[in-house]
């Protein structure tokens, strides 16, 4: 279940950096709202995933998968490049993930 719960909390990681660009600095209510938010829930999560996982794979793991999941989103959303180099760098990351969890 604690992996299920780090995966959650990853998933929350994306939405608190995605939604830092909607803030335009914090200067948009509701999406700041819903940013603070989404850290509050993501590092709440976290916190609770560590209680039985190693602190090093958990964290490494959290970050993964935000980093993938908001690089894509940049991709998806905001036109950011999708050269090959950056896509082979993010499916490394992925593999960095599952070797994690095969590794625990």
């Amino acid at each position: 279940m604690n992996w299920v719960i780090l995966i959650t909390a990853g998933l929350f990681e994306i939405g608190w950096a995605i939604g830092l660009k909607y803030t335009e600095g914090f200067t948009r209510l509701w999406p700041t709202v819903g940013t603070v938010l989404a850290m509050l829930v993501s590092l709440g999560l976290l916190g609770v995933a560590m209680k039985s996982l190693p602190v090093g794979t958990a964290y490494a793991i959290w970050v993964g998968v935000g980093a993938v999941g908001t690089a894509i989103l940049g991709i998806i959303l905001f036109g950011e490049s999708a050269i090959v180099t950056r896509l082979l760098s993010l499916t490394l990351i992925c593999a960095g993930i599952v070797g994690l969890k095969l590794a625990t």
